[in-house]
């Protein structure tokens, strides 16, 4: 791994609370720029505090998180704030959209954080709806939508911002089957364009398809695999150019 490439890099890093849980145990993770990444395990492995870290929702008890070339540890929650709204988009499974706003609106809200005048946030708004093909609904509100366009929404505002990272948290979950593969269809053309894009899923299929799949459980990494999907699946595994968490 090429740690200079790596947006998003944990090494050693815990997380343990105050009752004795200890949610993360010397996790270390390198996710490079333009990765696509599946994060699997069972209820309670520690995906979703992994999650939390790396979107610096929460901070570690111990060890190293880097995201963007930041130590999240030495931040300021202003600091923490702005390096969110410049660098990374959350899509999450139950969309968390505001139920009296339009969609350009929802979408707009993305950019609250980022200094953007109104008419800016909305015009933005617009064009990211169209992008994920929702240009033909920018007034309707969340009551109006399906699931899978909701969802849309959320990715549109996830990406309004132009973030190096998408964090999706079962950005399926709660959909079709139609609509969640239409999902991970967008999600796999931002990675085309260069945005890095980790998946949080139950959904093993899913996993399966993603070039990289790492699993936990109980707190730990146990395994960091190149699936099917990946440009090194055909290559020696001692090619240089196939250790793990790097591409040719």
């Amino acid at each position: 791994m090429n740690a200079s490439r790596a947006v998003i890099e944990l090494r050693d890093a815990t997380k343990s609370y105050a009752d004795g849980v200890h949610a993360l145990r010397g996790v270390d993770l390198a996710v490079e720029q333009g990765e696509l990444v599946a994060i699997t395990g069972p209820s309670g492995s520690g995906k979703s505090t992994l999650l939390q870290l790396v979107g610096t929702l929460d901070r570690a008890t111990s060890g190293t998180v880097q995201v963007a070339g930041h130590d999240v540890s030495v931040l300021s929650d202003a600091r923490l704030s702005a390096l969110r709204s410049r660098h990374i988009g959350f899509v999450f499974q139950h969309f968390h959209l505001v139920a009296g706003h339009s969609t350009v609106d929802n979408v707009a809200d993305g950019l609250l954080y980022a200094s953007v005048p109104l008419r800016e946030r909305r015009a933005r708004a617009r064009t990211a709806l169209e992008r994920v093909g929702l240009g033909h609904r920018l007034s309707h509100t969340p009551g109006e939508l399906s699931g899978g366009e909701k969802q849309r929404v959320a990715i549109a505002r996830a990406l309004v911002g132009e973030p190096r990272i998408i964090l999706a948290d079962e950005p399926t979950g709660a959909l079709d089957t139609a609509s969640g593969e239409m999902v991970m269809s967008l999600l796999r053309e931002l990675n085309a364009t260069g945005t890095t894009v980790c998946v949080i899923t139950h959904d093993n299929e899913i996993a399966d398809s993603l070039p990289r799949r790492v699993r936990l459980r109980d707190g730990g990494i146990v395994s960091d695999l190149r699936t099917a999907a990946s440009p090194c699946a055909n290559l020696p595994t001692a090619d240089p150019q196939c250790v793990k968490g790097t591409t040719p």
